[in-house]
């Protein structure tokens, strides 16, 4: 278990993608930059004569200003980064706390927070040596002057910090991030899976005979593995390997997580091969696996319409980003299948239906949204741009889920201004749902209450 913890690939991957990367980065050419202010100091004879007259009389007696700037640093980025707890609170509180870990991690966020670490870093290496020799004041006054102009670059930095911070808790900016975030991923993994090695095949069960099962030996969200390694490792030994969870499952510790179909049983070391190729990832990344860029839109839309919140807007902002997305998902069929060169199944992995991914997005809305009849009419309009490009073996579960909206709607249709609102509405766009059961129903529900 401590070989695949502390692999050393998932290690630099891990830090990569952790928040402290490129304030990390920002800081090590800050503290090179005081190295070189301090060691070797050059002659003011070898500097040009303008330089010269910029020299400071006594760079020593700089100190003071040096310390207040420090001390003015350290207090703009203790203000800076508690504004951003506020925004955090306040953006998990509003929307969904699965985004506030997006927010922090923000490149433009991380790049502000490495200058403000650099600048402190520099002005204290220029306060560690305090004193410079005759004749090496110039160098040293250029090494203050750059840390004044530090100070004034991390004040306009600060500036754009609150505007950035500010524009990205609006609804618009968040719904935005997400379906670019989530667009961007599906694009990926399209343009991967173009490749001829890549197929969508019918499952097939693997004979019990002859299957092997391979443990999970750490617990953890699975986000994604390299299936091109996985069927190299399942073609040297002959063998076909299918994975038994879906990328971004969580798996616990001892859990079969895949079957080899092979005549020889597998040894240990081929065994840790295969988990090494698994990418565990604390939380949901959309980057890895697109699916949670959907579901966290839905996430934002429940919460929205929450009794706390009560913000239909909002929902509907999310269902037209999830709309076009789910109409894109439609016109791609994803992989399921890893073959070798002569087209002979080598990797196998499940991959959500798409009834189950609109069941899994929709039913929530419509259930929170039940009594709002502009979340129904959203989601009606929804299904019925998403039938015009369903294939017919999707068509069904779509014409299943807009008869669940229209009953909703007529349950909630009491009086006959509703009805002509509703019917109108039905009426609009081109689609290929047959909705006369929903006319028929609101109808009925009219009879009744009259």
């Amino acid at each position: 278990m401590s070989s695949l913890t502390f692999h050393p690939v998932r290690l630099i991957r891990a830090f990569y993608t952790s928040i402290a990367y490129l304030p990390t980065l920002a800081a090590l050419v800050y503290g090179l930059l005081g190295l070189l202010a301090l060691a070797p100091p050059i002659s003011d004879t070898s500097l040009p004569e303008v330089i010269q007259k910029l020299s400071l009389t006594a760079p020593g007696s700089a100190q003071s200003l040096l310390a207040a700037m420090l001390g003015g640093m350290i207090s703009l980025m203790v203000f800076s980064f508690s504004m951003v707890m506020s925004v955090l609170s306040q953006a998990g509180g509003n929307f969904s706390h699965k985004l506030v870990f997006g927010l922090v991690s923000e490149r433009a966020n991380q790049w502000v927070l490495g200058h403000y670490l650099g600048t402190i870093l520099f002005i204290l290496i220029l306060l560690i040596v305090p004193e410079v020799d005759d004749g090496e004041a110039a160098w040293r006054s250029l090494a203050i002057y750059l840390a004044c102009a530090m100070v004034l670059h991390c004040l306009a930095l600060f500036v754009y910090f609150i505007h950035n911070a500010s524009q990205s808790i609006q609804i618009d900016a968040v719904i935005s991030g997400l379906h670019g975030t989530t667009l961007a991923s599906m694009q990926r993994l399209h343009d991967k899976e173009t490749d001829d090695h890549w197929r969508y095949l019918p499952s097939a069960a693997p004979p019990s005979a002859q299957c092997h099962e391979i443990h999970a030996r750490m617990a953890g969200y699975v986000q994604n593995a390299n299936l091109e390694r996985l069927a190299e490792l399942a073609e040297r030994i002959g063998g076909v390997l299918h994975l038994q969870f879906r990328f971004g499952d969580y798996v616990v510790e001892g859990l079969p997580i895949a079957i080899l179909e092979c005549e020889d049983t597998p040894n240990e070391e081929w065994c840790d091969e295969v988990l090494s190729t698994l990418t565990y990832l604390d939380g949901e990344s959309i980057d890895e696996h697109f699916v949670h860029g959907l579901t966290q839109m839905m996430e934002v839309a429940i919460k929205a319409l929450s009794p706390g919140i009560n913000d239909p807007g909002t929902a509907r902002l999310c269902l037209h980003r999830m709309t076009d997305l789910l109409c894109r998902y439609l016109k791609w069929q994803p992989a399921n299948t890893m073959v070798d060169g002569d087209g002979k199944r080598r990797v196998t992995w499940p991959v959500e239906r798409y009834d189950s991914l609109l069941h899994r997005l929709f039913v929530p809305i419509l259930s929170y949204g039940a009594e709002d009849q502009s979340t129904l009419l959203g989601l009606l309009k929804s299904l019925k741009t998403q039938s015009l490009f369903a294939g017919e073996h999707q068509l069904p579960s779509i014409q299943r889920m807009a008869q669940r909206v229209g009953q909703a709607l007529a349950d909630g249709a009491s009086d006959p201004m509703d009805q002509a609102f509703i019917v109108e509405r039905l009426e609009r766009g081109a689609h290929r749902l047959d909705l006369t059961p929903m006319r028929e129903r609101l109808a009925a529900r009219l009879e009744q209450i009259g």
